[in-house]
């Protein structure tokens, strides 16, 4: 299968890639929204006309973003939902009260290395928790949203740190293996591109499809933890061009039918042989795998306790 590649790169922005897209009638969400890239991308989508969402944890500092956005795209549909992605009361909550189709979904939100291991109230290793298993249950919650779209897309942010590891299916919570601050974030970021693995999968059949990205290295608030940014100056990103990756997959007509893949500067990224010790990129093989992403489906099934549509 050839790679797949687009007009756009390195250094497009987020708003480049819209130009000329027309989103009237789409309704997004975009978790993580209000900040950092997330902001970004709801910015372009509201541009191309469609209704966002942004899922929040901090609402009042979202309702500012939200009015600023609605001002400077002049889009007035631009919404403020709560979101605690660690909370599946939260999670369900969205997902239940979300009414009609659902044509594009962000699973933007994340957190990175955090310095000391934290564990969720069920004893999940919490970047685990919050990367990946908090956006496994709200993309299932929206299930039927999402189908009901004739034609949607599940977008999931991950990273080049993915390469660091794998999903630890025996022990993915640290109960055994010692915890390393990026050994966890990995893992996480290697489950949001199973988890568009398999989704393609399974719900292609009924319009739905998925892929993932790395945004790039771009100065946020996610490093707050690591210092700040370690990648040379030269590859570093704005915002409005690490929101470019995540806004091509959810909006643009190229990816038509397009899935189960992962991307990087808008375009597909190539297969790794091995840890790249520099920052040029590129996909790990077991990111990909397809018996990888049906082990993650049927774990996080259990672990959230739910029973996932066409399973």
């Amino acid at each position: 299968m050839d790679r797949f590649t687009t007009p756009f790169g390195f250094n497009s922005t987020a708003m480049d890639v819209v130009r000329g897209v027309d989103l009237s009638g789409k309704r997004a969400i975009v978790t993580g929204g209000a900040t950092g890239i997330g902001v970004e991308t709801s910015r372009a989508l509201a541009f191309a006309g469609a209704e966002v969402t942004m899922a929040v944890r901090r609402v009042d500092e979202a309702d500012v973003v939200a009015t600023q956005l609605r001002e400077s795209t002049g889009n007035p549909s631009i919404f403020v939902r709560e979101l605690d992605l660690v909370d599946l009361d939260s999670v369900a909550d969205l997902a239940a009260e979300w009414q009609g189709p659902l044509h594009i979904l962000v699973n933007n939100a994340g957190i990175m290395a955090l310095p000391e291991l934290e564990r969720t109230s069920e004893g999940w290793e919490m970047q685990f928790a919050t990367n990946f298993l908090g956006h496994f249950a709200l993309t299932l919650g929206l299930y039927e949203a999402l189908a009901a779209a004739d034609g949607a897309r599940v977008v999931s942010v991950s990273s080049s740190a993915h390469a660091r590891g794998p999903v630890f299916f025996d022990d993915p919570h640290f109960n055994f293996i010692p915890y390393d601050p990026w050994l966890a974030y990995a893992q996480s970021k290697t489950a949001n591109v199973l988890m568009s693995v398999e989704l393609t999968h399974r719900w292609s059949g009924v319009g739905i499809l998925s892929n993932a990205l790395n945004p790039g290295a771009i100065p946020t608030n996610l490093q707050k933890h690591i210092g700040g940014m370690k990648t040379p100056v030269n590859l570093r990103k704005t915002p409005q061009q690490g929101a470019a990756t995540s806004v091509l997959l959810a909006a643009s007509p190229l990816l038509d039918g397009i899935g189960g893949r992962y991307f990087e500067n808008c375009i597909e990224a190539g297969l790794l042989e091995a840890r790249p010790g520099d920052f040029s990129g590129g996909v790990a093989p077991y990111a990909l795998d397809p018996e990888n992403s049906r082990r993650l489906w049927r774990m996080a099934s259990e672990l959230i306790s739910a029973s996932p549509p066409l399973a």
